[in-house]
């Protein structure tokens, strides 16, 4: 059975939801520029392309490519690509890191500690992420508080050092996501007609069981926060004085 025919339940005040999400793209488009959408290629975000379609602002596309990614997830940036008419950016991680960093610890590292498994986050997300960031006003991502418990208190909009990151679907529920979905005709990831509902790299991502956490099939094997720190809030400088990077 498809995602769609087992997730396409709005709630009752979608149509406001929308048109919510609709009216603060085009605030923040209107205060801060440049905009980007920061894609993971995931359901929530292929949603978020086309709010940013209907609102008619002007926003760039990236994606992180981690050199990890499952076939199914880079297919739909062509999809992207030709339906709007827009560019996709590719964000990779600097050669040289991954390779040393493979040499030493294997192509496995993630599974052997959560320090390994960060490490890798960082060469292959953290630091492409600060060159698809540098210079924006302002970029646009697909968390929602509904997501997990760590992502509870996502606001609207966040004011971060030097931009803003924006969260047009931070009270969207799940059942919402797919209605849009199912109404606009979009394109979306097959894996997430596998139980997959939140799909990152393929060494790092399982399907979830009946009742589990959405983020529960990222980094399965670990008993902590499910999160690689690209959505992780970071402290103000006040705050962060002393305390070890």
């Amino acid at each position: 059975m498809s995602a769609i025919a087992l997730y396409n339940r709005p709630s009752a005040s979608f149509d406001a939801k929308v048109a919510a999400s609709i009216a603060l793209l085009q605030r923040v488009a209107a205060e801060h520029q440049p905009l980007t959408q920061a894609s993971s290629l995931g359901v929530e975000d292929m949603v978020v392309t086309h709010l940013i379609h209907l609102a008619g602002i002007n926003s760039g596309i990236f994606v992180l490519d981690t050199g990890k990614l499952h076939a199914e997830t880079l297919g739909l940036i062509g999809k992207i690509e030709q339906r709007y008419a827009h560019s996709v950016e590719v964000y990779r991680p600097k050669a040289e890191a991954t390779i040393k960093f493979v040499k030493q610890h294997g192509e496995e590292a993630m599974y052997q500690s959560v320090d390994l498994r960060k490490q890798c986050c960082d060469i292959r997300k953290m630091e492409p992420l600060a060159r698809a960031l540098a210079g924006k006003g302002g970029w646009i991502t697909g968390l929602r508080r509904e997501q997990s418990g760590a992502r509870a208190d996502v606001p609207d909009v966040v004011q971060e050092p030097g931009r803003v990151k924006v969260n047009p679907l931070a009270d969207w529920t799940w059942g919402d996501v797919w209605h849009f979905v199912a109404t606009h005709g979009l394109d979306y990831n097959p894996l997430h007609d596998q139980f997959m509902p939140s799909i990152g790299c393929a060494p790092c991502t399982r399907a979830i069981a009946v009742g589990e956490d959405f983020r529960a099939g990222r980094w399965w094997w670990e008993e902590t926060s499910k999160e690689c720190g690209l959505h992780v809030q970071a402290l103000p400088e006040s705050q962060t004085q002393g305390q070890p990077a």
